[in-house]
């Protein structure tokens, strides 16, 4: 299974970033796919899911309401999106696609964890500052 990011780049507060992810693999419908993130001296922290039909998604609190997490099919290759809104500087870092396994990405309950991840992508850099 594959994953290629991109989008990324650097924005004024307030401003907003789409970043998408293509996945292409035999195995994707046993995955949800996500977003993740890393910052400066800080753990990799969930930011967003959403389940292998597209029915059900997940958002971490710090971001509800800014961000929309969407997935389009097309043959084999599924792309994932987030549109980022209202970005903030603490909002920079190293965003990474992932693989979650068992296809974990239930609305309302907690975030799954990266122990569940099985592939990542490369990562884009997303810089929010004045």
């Amino acid at each position: 299974l594959q994953l290629v990011e991109s989008g990324g780049g650097s924005v004024h507060p307030g401003g907003s970033l789409r970043l998408s992810c293509k996945a292409s693999g035999s195995i994707l419908g046993l995955y949800a796919l996500g977003w993740f993130r890393q910052g400066p001296g800080t753990t990799r922290e969930g930011v967003s899911c959403i389940n292998s039909a597209g029915s059900a998604t997940n958002y971490e609190a710090f971001v509800k309401g800014r961000f929309t997490i969407s997935r389009e099919k097309v043959g084999d290759t599924v792309t994932v999106s987030l549109q980022m809104g209202s970005l903030m500087p603490e909002d920079s870092g190293i965003y990474h696609c992932a693989a979650i396994r068992f296809d974990t990405c239930d609305e309302g309950a907690t975030f799954p964890s990266s122990y569940l991840v099985s592939y990542w992508g490369q990562g884009t850099q997303v810089t929010v500052s004045a």
